[in-house]
């Protein structure tokens, strides 16, 4: 009989662990597949808040065209328009993922990942074209980027903010466009210093190989000048002062609540995936547009120089631009000017001088000689810029002036069919 029960009772343990090793089994196959629901939920999330969250995604079937057109070797002006198509959704969407991990990284270091990658189209494309020696594109794109965040980029938001608030006097903070104004003045004076030195030689400069390599190392010397100026600026605008660049209290609660609650909508590891992802695909397509600059200019009758300085700023530019209005429209000019002049800025003292040291290392001569035409808008256009923020308000005539001053250019470069003489002149200065 104790036999009997011991085999009953082994049995009904062994039913009991067959049980439990069953909903053991249950378990792990419904954690298997919530964490797979979960995962496929995570990738719907980021697909719809990085591909779908912005208009511009109509613009995103761009990009497997320009890779097509490359691929099945289609006319070139067909990939150059679809790679400057892509390029706009692009620039955007790195800008919107730069937000999104400086919501895991701080301020500190999120507002450097901002200056490193709110310019990362015009700096992909400016090293492209320094590695293929287009030094004329690279001096042109760079220019035009300056131009375009100091007088469209600025000048639109100055008009639809001016139209959007035209009962109410708009008024800013003067130091964060002061300090902003320095920069970009001591930046002409490093880009004027090699162009005076040409000039006060005379014609010899075809000719004389010392004056070339002398424009050369003038070039280097300013160059590491303004990287050491714009590495200041950071450590002041990031450590020592940062409430001068903070934006001021808002009268509307409200809004004041929603900056603040505002949260990541998506990952820190997530964000920076897609930020790599986008970056390849940006030097995808930048090198698409370099290669490519030429034929497009030849088949539309349009001059490389408009091309470089005009269309390629503008799509470089599309996330500034949109953000600016924005804030402006909002009664937010400081956040505005910050957008256009930090950008101008960061052209002018970081990516300028970072081409010409990384040309010094691979071996390509490119100097800050930028030819008097160029040189003459740029300083022409920071002067209007700083006579324009000069007593601290604004309203929509100053938007329609510094337009206008930018359709002007324009206008100039587009007419500027004369071609370039790189032949005769090894330091790359733009001269007709």
């Amino acid at each position: 009989m104790g036999s009997l029960r011991d085999l009953e009772n082994n049995g009904e343990f062994r039913v009991e662990e067959l049980e439990n090793k069953n909903d053991e089994e249950i378990i792990i196959k419904n954690k298997k597949n919530t964490q797979s629901f979960r995962i496929l939920r995570e990738l719907l999330v980021n697909l719809q808040q990085v591909i779908l969250g912005t208009k511009l995604c109509l613009l995103l079937p761009a990009i497997p065209l320009a890779i097509l057109a490359q691929y099945y070797q289609f006319a070139r002006p067909w990939i150059f328009a679809f790679s400057l198509l892509g390029l706009a959704p692009l620039a955007e969407r790195v800008s919107f993922l730069t937000e999104q991990i400086a919501h895991f990284t701080g301020p500190t270091v999120g507002g450097l990942l901002n200056a490193t990658c709110g310019n990362a189209t015009e700096m992909i494309i400016g090293l492209f074209a320094l590695y293929q020696r287009k030094i004329h594109v690279l001096k042109y794109s760079l220019l035009g980027s300056i131009l375009s965040n100091l007088l469209l980029v600025l000048g639109s938001s100055l008009f639809c903010g001016g139209l959007a608030n035209i009962k109410k006097e708009q008024r800013f903070d003067r130091k964060q466009a002061d300090v902003n104004s320095l920069l970009l003045l001591l930046g002409l004076l490093c880009h004027m210093l090699p162009l005076m030195y040409r000039l006060a030689l005379g014609p010899s400069i075809n000719t004389n190989n010392n004056v070339t390599t002398s424009i050369l190392g003038l070039s280097r010397v300013s160059s590491i000048c303004m990287l050491i100026a714009y590495g200041g600026y950071l450590f002041f605008q990031l450590r020592t002062h940062r409430q001068l660049f903070e934006a001021p209290d808002e009268e509307d609660d409200e809004e004041d609540k929603v900056s603040e609650d505002a949260e990541a909508v998506i990952g820190f590891w997530s964000s920076f995936a897609w930020l790599i992802g986008m970056t390849v695909t940006i030097a995808l397509l930048s090198e698409y547009v370099v290669g490519t600059i030429e034929a497009a200019s030849d088949s539309w009758g349009i001059s490389v120089s408009f091309i470089s300085l005009i269309l390629l700023p503008i799509v470089g530019n599309a996330a500034e631009h949109a953000g600016s209005i924005i804030f402006a429209l909002k009664n937010k000019l400081d956040i505005s000017l910050g957008v256009a002049l930090g950008s101008a800025s960061q052209i002018s003292m970081f990516v300028v001088p970072l081409c010409v040291i990384v040309g010094w290392i691979i071996g390509v001569d490119m100097d800050l000689d930028f030819s008097l035409l160029e040189t003459g808008s740029v300083a022409f256009s920071i002067i209007l810029v700083a006579f324009t923020l000069q007593d601290g308000t604004s309203h929509y005539m100053k938007g329609v002036i510094l337009c206008l001053a930018y359709c002007a250019i324009a206008a100039c470069f587009f007419f500027h069919k004369i071609p370039i003489n790189i032949d005769n002149n090894p330091s790359g200065s733009l001269t007709a």
